[in-house]
């Protein structure tokens, strides 16, 4: 009786092939409809999937990995969750990944190229669908060249990849509107009368870093003053690292008017160091941030900064993955909106 009982309970699971008769296509395309792979029309998908959901079918992962396939999962490579720009990148993904009957699986770097080349390596190994790689490339292209032949492999073998900001990588990007934006919010500063401005810049070797400062020297170089005499401190790019940057461009640069952090984070460090000194803002020095996360408009002063759209960048990112390759890598720009908030402020007479 039990061995009858196991039976009718192996029966009662139902198999792709049951999808595929009752949805009255191929195996081949139920299989492709369920795995959101291409060749199959968005009506006929849909189908596919409401029939699946109607007999309780689940997908059987492992087999399909054993079987060398790739699964409904993309990989996601971020410096580190925890950090909010990087956060609200992961929800965008995530939020496309459950429209397409995905799910994501994220790894950390730490901005280190060994460890970004090995987390790329392991997502090959789990057979990830897709992967996309959040964060700023490398002014060195030799610091990608290990990433880049992962790259390379997992593209040849089927995966598709996609980079948020400018790497060496050969493969489709989303360019976050760096440069244009430390163009922006530098203009806001200099507008309101600045011409003593210090950048406190997160770390050099980053190519968002090298954006970010080209347009800020642009602007300054615009309004007549010397950017090659702009001071800028490169630190990490933390609150920490905001902290220790403050602290050198103020004692090295008595009389600056506005800085400039090149990301939110930084700039909640600058602001502790001000507050910790006395130092009054924005009526005797203006801060101003980069990204606008969430909790830019909590801070007190609330923080001047520029918005880059990371939930949306997060998102344009594997909508891209899951398209089908190209002939040529594509590039996807975004836009970006300057914040005024209480950080900013013309500067002290005299």
């Amino acid at each position: 009786m039990r061995r009858e009982g196991r039976a009718v309970s192996e029966r009662s699971a139902p198999r792709l092939q049951d999808v595929a008769e009752k949805a009255g296509v191929s195996l081949a395309t139920a299989s492709r409809s369920l795995s959101g792979s291409v060749g199959v029309s968005e009506e006929v998908a849909a189908h596919v999937r409401t029939v699946a959901e109607q007999l309780g079918y689940i997908a059987n992962l492992h087999a399909r990995t054993l079987a060398g396939g790739k699964t409904s999962v993309a990989g996601l490579v971020v410096y580190e969750i925890g950090d909010p720009y990087f956060a609200e990148i992961a929800s965008g993904v995530v939020r496309v990944a459950a429209e397409h009957g995905w799910s994501v699986q994220i790894s950390h770097t730490e901005r280190e190229p060994v460890a970004e080349a090995a987390q790329i390596r392991l997502l090959r190994a789990h057979r990830v669908g897709a992967i996309v790689i959040a964060g700023s490339g490398y002014v060195d292209a030799a610091m990608e060249r290990e990433s880049g032949r992962e790259v390379a492999a997992f593209e040849e073998s089927g995966g598709r990849v996609v980079v948020v900001g400018r790497h060496h990588l050969r493969c489709d990007a989303v360019l976050p509107d760096n440069e244009a934006a430390g163009e922006s919010i530098t203009q806001h500063l200099l507008d309101l009368g600045h011409r003593r401005l210090a950048v406190a810049a997160g770390p050099a070797h980053l190519t968002t870093i090298v954006d970010r400062l080209a347009g800020i020297r642009t602007a300054v170089a615009r309004s007549g003053l010397d950017p090659d005499a702009l001071p800028v401190v490169h630190a990490p790019f933390t609150r920490e690292g905001g902290r220790d940057a403050a602290r050198r461009l103020l004692d090295e640069n008595p009389g600056t008017t506005a800085v400039l952090a090149l990301n939110d984070a930084m700039a909640t460090g600058v602001l502790s160091i001000l507050r910790e000194r006395g130092t009054a803002v924005p009526q005797e020095v203006s801060v101003t941030g980069f990204d606008d996360i969430q909790v830019a408009q909590d801070l007190a002063p609330a923080l001047t900064t520029v918005r880059l759209p990371m939930s949306e960048i997060g998102a344009a990112s594997l909508e891209m993955a899951l398209r089908p390759a190209s002939a040529r890598p594509r590039r996807r720009a975004t836009g970006h909106v300057l914040v005024v908030r209480d950080s900013t402020a013309p500067p002290p007479a005299g």
